[in-house]
């Protein structure tokens, strides 16, 4: 993945002017054949998950019973329909993030938020790892006010069992999802695509309650 030292997020004056045409993928996912695009089933939710470089990422989430569908793409900035390339500047202020469709009585929210808590570092700020740069943060993106405090519980928790071990303070970005813009087709499930890619997915060991 490329890297970049931005570590400051742009404000709308300063963030990059984008497009008002959608970035064009099949909305075809390669894994399992559903749609990316909605409209999704009857009773199923979304969240949107950042937890650095979105390969690795979307595999987690995508392997996971009960979720219904995966994409990856860019949230949290300012930028409409920004490309690969103009994230990684840092001047659009969007993270690679993971959009999530899971059906709630088959996987709740909490086991959906412990992988995401267990699968990264998110007391890192701009980076995670070896990937520098304001698009790889740890965000949660919210698309109902009933998941804020499942959100906010696990945050606390994960928190608290971090500090317990000197690993310091969760510095992940909570709120509600403003827009989800798709990333490029060759993105979309890129670990299926290329088995031997990059995957950048590395926790702290710190187990996850989920209560």
């Amino acid at each position: 993945m490329l890297s970049q030292e931005s570590l400051e997020l742009p404000t709308p004056a300063t963030a990059l002017e984008g497009r008002n045409t959608p970035i064009r993928i099949s909305g075809s996912h390669y894994v399992n054949g559903r749609s990316m695009l909605p409209p999704f089933p009857e009773g199923h939710e979304e969240i949107v998950l950042g937890l650095g470089c979105f390969w690795g990422a979307e595999r987690l989430f995508w392997e996971m019973p009960g979720v219904y569908v995966t994409a990856v793409g860019y949230a949290g900035g300012y930028t409409p329909h920004p490309t690969y390339e103009e994230t990684c500047t840092g001047r659009t202020g969007h993270a690679e993030v993971v959009h999530v469709v899971f059906d709630p009585i088959e996987i709740g929210l909490p086991e959906l938020l412990r992988a995401f808590w267990e699968a990264h570092d998110p007391t890192q700020g701009m980076r995670q790892g070896n990937d520098i740069g304001s698009q790889y943060r740890s965000v949660i993106y919210t698309t109902n006010e009933l998941q804020r405090p499942l959100v906010d519980k696990s945050l606390q928790e994960y928190d608290q069992a971090l500090r317990q071990q000197d690993l310091g303070h969760v510095t992940t970005e909570v709120a509600p999802l403003e827009a989800f813009y798709y990333a490029e087709e060759y993105h979309q499930q890129y670990l299926a695509k290329n088995p031997a890619g990059y995957c950048g997915l590395k926790g702290t060991g710190v187990a996850c309650p989920v209560t």
